[in-house]
């Protein structure tokens, strides 16, 4: 188990109802109504919240790499996160998918910053081991 060597921040959440329920955090900027996958309610669902998040990080932890190598990332710079919801023995589990795109960028400078990012992201480090990670240059 990995330990913070310090907290830089911490997210608060109140969350009622598990999936067909309420989440929001505690400054108010997240206020969301959450819905079972596949269901009836119009909220969204914990697998679209941690493709969000995913996401959001990664491109958060390249460009921090970018920063670090030199490399400015270009403008169109996106991901399109997929991630699953299915069982495994005894329980359920995730598995998550990232299709990164760095239009115009040299594809081996590309994918030398996608690996770089991959180390140093919380979510990655948090799942490395744990669930299913496919991380796609596109």
């Amino acid at each position: 188990m990995t330990t913070l060597d310090k907290v830089l921040y911490t997210a608060k959440a109140h969350t009622t109802g598990g999936r067909d329920g309420a989440s929001r955090t505690s400054d108010g900027r997240l206020d969301v109504t959450l819905s079972s996958p596949g269901g009836p309610g119009t909220g969204t669902n914990p697998e679209q919240l941690f493709a969000a998040g995913y996401s959001a990080c990664f491109i958060g932890a390249m460009k921090a790499v970018a920063g670090k190598m030199k490399v400015a990332l270009p403008d169109g710079l996106a991901i399109d996160a997929e991630v699953d919801l299915g069982p495994i023995p005894n329980a359920y589990g995730i598995a998550a998918r990232l299709n990164v795109s760095l239009p115009g960028m040299d594809r081996a400078a590309a994918q030398a910053l996608v690996d770089a990012a991959h180390k140093v992201c919380p979510y990655s480090n948090a799942t490395r081991g744990n669930i299913d990670v496919t991380i796609t240059l596109v």
